[in-house]
């Protein structure tokens, strides 16, 4: 796997796309106020944008004004930046969101190999032995394990990701083959088999398959049914990428993070609240609240990489320079 490189052939300038370029940033900004705001009414309280029908509290009100401020904001910086080219914007996206994947693996890396780690212990009853009586209860609370053991490992990656510029897409996948081949080795030559291994291969697989679709996308490798796509010209191609990623991509994106993230009770906000673990309980890992966030996570980078996806197109619509095809991407 090679190492992603900013390409230097992408131009900066180009004629004035206000429109394109106001739709795709103000998604992006009201992406991030959509995630303030579901920060302030699972943890803070906050009524969010129902509040306003219950006669608009002032907390309903901070809420709204996230929405208009973000958003204002997009339209400001396009604004100020009207020469800036589309496919200039597309690469910055696209940047921002690879790092944003890459963070993701570095995550999921830390936490499978130390929470898995922990989870022997706790299997084997060596926690005690080790670290004794209070570490060895805490390593039995997943309310403890969440913050004061994933929580650094993920800070600790984002940091990694910014001096790192490896996806780890096949990493990943030969340490999926590895957790794979460790659980048919122990189970048929030393009959042994603990439900963290299980856990471990599932949590890899959710991250492989989810966190890489939006990178699939770059590449345009996701499969594509089509009669007449591939025999029309460049122009048509991005016009009709462009609709079909307004009307099919970003809609979908839209609609798994309002289902996700539906206040304090949604299928992600929940589990994660509650640092949910599966049935296994002790014997196994600790990791099932974050399985969940997956779901968020890659609707986010979905989205992300739609509005990267949606300038492109726009400025294969308008025939402007800088035309990337799929097969020269610089990363697999």
């Amino acid at each position: 796997m090679t190492s992603f490189s900013t390409n230097t052939d992408i131009p900066r300038h180009g004629p004035p796309a206000l429109v394109a370029r106001t739709f795709g940033w103000s998604v992006l900004a009201a992406l991030a106020a959509f995630l303030i705001n579901n920060v302030l009414v699972v943890w803070f309280g906050f009524p969010g944008l129902r509040g306003l029908t219950a006669g608009g509290s002032a907390g309903a009100m901070v809420n709204l004004a996230l929405y208009v401020i973000a958003i204002g904001a997009a339209i400001a910086m396009v604004m100020t930046t009207r020469d800036r080219a589309l496919r200039w914007d597309a690469h910055m996206v696209h940047s921002f969101n690879v790092y944003l994947i890459r963070a993701l693996f570095w995550s999921v890396f830390l936490v499978g190999l130390t929470d898995a780690s922990i989870a022997f212990l706790r299997s084997e009853n060596l926690s005690e032995v080790l670290f004794g009586g209070a570490i060895a209860n805490n390593f039995t609370r997943a309310s403890w394990v969440g913050p004061w053991v994933h929580v650094p490992l993920i800070v600790a990656s984002f940091v990694i990701a910014l001096f790192t510029r490896t996806l780890g897409f096949t990493w990943l996948a030969l340490l999926i083959v590895a957790a794979e081949l460790l659980i048919v080795i122990s189970r048929f030559v030393f009959s042994y088999e603990q439900a963290l291994m299980g856990d471990l291969v599932r949590y890899w697989y959710a991250a492989l398959f989810l966190f890489a679709s939006a990178y699939t996308l770059y590449d345009d490798g996701h499969v594509r049914v089509d009669i007449l796509y591939a025999g029309l010209g460049r122009t048509t191609r991005g016009y009709l990428n462009a609709q079909g990623t307004i009307l099919l991509g970003m809609t979908t994106a839209w609609v798994i993070l309002v289902i996700a993230f539906n206040g304090k009770q949604s299928i992600v906000n929940a589990p994660v609240r509650n640092f949910e673990i599966s049935q296994a309980g002790p014997f196994g890992m600790y990791i099932k609240y974050q399985m969940a966030a997956f779901i968020g996570l890659f609707a986010i980078t979905m989205l992300i990489q739609f509005v990267s996806y949606f300038f492109e197109s726009v400025a294969d619509k308008r025939d402007e320079p800088g035309h990337r095809e799929p097969n020269q991407s610089s990363a697999h």
